[in-house]
């Protein structure tokens, strides 16, 4: 049976990916702060929690973050900016994910195809910004990119077979998003977790470093 590790897994992407593997009936590791206490601003709950994980898994997916940190709204301009709150928004999610990733290499087997995925979003991307505002949440992603990209060259001198990638998953209706929906179409968290789940199972060694949409498109970096 395969194996998947969902980080995230209480949040609406990452218990919807959770539900869709274990449809296709793959064996899912499901790990929360609220559920299992792995707090990914937390670098000795991180060693811990995974620290305690034998057995490698074909798929390790880091669906964790936040757009909102205590109160803090995305910035309308650069005149917005507030130290703690783009510290909260780096710790969550660039620090957090770089520390997951740091155990790839044990999480991952060397001898088949294996795949691990963070969640990012296209607003990361910095040759896509054409609005500006949200600088810390942007930041944070910029930042994840960049970790994965260079995390999947290190891997690959270990692991050939293995793909390690950032996700971009579309607009998805969850509380994550509820306040800043607008005008922009938003597919539902079982929607949006087939969707990526397609575009996982298309990736192969090739692709490792890559930065992919919903649709399996190259986001630019």
């Amino acid at each position: 049976m395969e194996r998947a590790l969902v980080i995230g897994a209480s949040g609406g992407i990452g218990r919807a990916l959770s539900a869709a593997l274990e449809a296709r009936g793959v064996g899912v590791l499901g790990l929360s702060r609220s559920g299992d206490g792995l707090d990914l601003t937390d670098e000795e709950s991180v060693a811990r929690v995974l620290g305690g994980l034998d057995d490698p898994f074909d798929l390790v997916l880091v669906a964790s973050g936040a757009l909102e940190i205590d109160g803090a709204e995305p910035e309308k301009s650069v005149r917005a900016i507030r130290a703690q709150a783009m510290m909260d928004q780096f710790a969550l999610n660039a620090v957090g994910p770089a520390l997951v990733l740091r155990e790839a290499g044990r999480l991952l087997p060397r001898d088949r195809r294996a795949v691990f995925a963070v969640l990012s979003a296209r607003v990361g991307s910095i040759g896509d910004n054409r609005l500006g505002g949200w600088i810390s949440y942007r930041a944070a992603k910029a930042a994840v990119n960049q970790i994965v990209h260079t995390g999947a060259i290190e891997l690959a001198r270990t692991h050939r077979h293995a793909v390690c990638v950032a996700l971009h998953p579309g607009t998805v209706a969850t509380p994550f998003t509820a306040k800043y929906l607008g005008r922009h179409p938003a597919v539902e968290p079982a929607e949006a977790a087939g969707n990526l789940l397609s575009v996982i199972d298309g990736l192969g060694p090739d692709d490792t470093g890559g930065f992919f949409d919903w649709a399996g498109k190259t986001v630019p970096w």
